[in-house]
């Protein structure tokens, strides 16, 4: 189980750190627009189209990767309080219930509009420039079946817990501004004005 594990937080994180790239992609795409629409007085017809995708990609893709960081927003102002054993048995017990069959759906149903639209070559109806769309309807499957892969390794970090009364710590490549602030804050301070 713990080779899954790490073979699918791996997996997770190559996908989501890649793909994070297109931030940068979209920020000089969505700039290039702006300047040539108020300032060339000439907009682009793809750009938004573009936008679109390039965020949609990202957001789909990214989901197995923040699911493998315990990135998700959960309500847990109970779920916390709980011992860890009560904690993965309601976790294991929801992503069977819940995660896999909406999982499973998004694969189906995004193969089968993925498909149609590799058929006819689908484009864009929001613009004309007719920007091509049926790659980034594949991108529904691809989302799909990371997010599987990574829910398998989910319910493995149940069954561990449940077994070990231990949680397996996500890694951690990401720390959140507030977490960094409050390291600093707690931390002894090697400046010499402060000692």
């Amino acid at each position: 189980m713990l080779g899954y594990i790490k073979f699918a937080d791996a997996l997770s994180a190559a996908f989501g750190k890649v793909f994070g790239w297109l931030i940068v992609l979209m920020t000089f795409g969505v700039s290039y627009e702006v300047f040539v629409r108020y300032v060339l007085g000439a907009p682009t017809p793809w750009a938004l189209d573009l936008s679109f995708i390039m965020y949609g990609t990202l957001f789909m893709i990214g989901g197995a990767y923040t699911l493998s960081r315990g990135g998700h927003v959960r309500g847990d102002f109970l779920y916390r309080l709980w011992p860890v054993r009560v904690q993965a048995a309601v976790d294991c017990l929801l992503y069977i219930i819940f995660f896999f069959p909406g999982v499973f759906a998004l694969i189906f149903a995004g193969w089968k509009y993925a498909s149609r639209s590799w058929q006819y070559g689908e484009v864009s109806v929001n613009s004309p420039a007719g920007v091509p769309i049926y790659q980034f309807k594949t991108v529904i499957v691809a989302a799909g079946i990371l997010l599987a892969i990574q829910g398998i390794a989910q319910v493995f970090r149940c069954i561990l817990a449940m077994r070990d009364g231990v949680w397996l710590a996500a890694a951690e490549d990401v720390e959140e501004t507030e977490q960094l602030l409050m390291k600093q804050m707690t931390a002894p301070s090697d400046h010499p004005d402060m000692k």
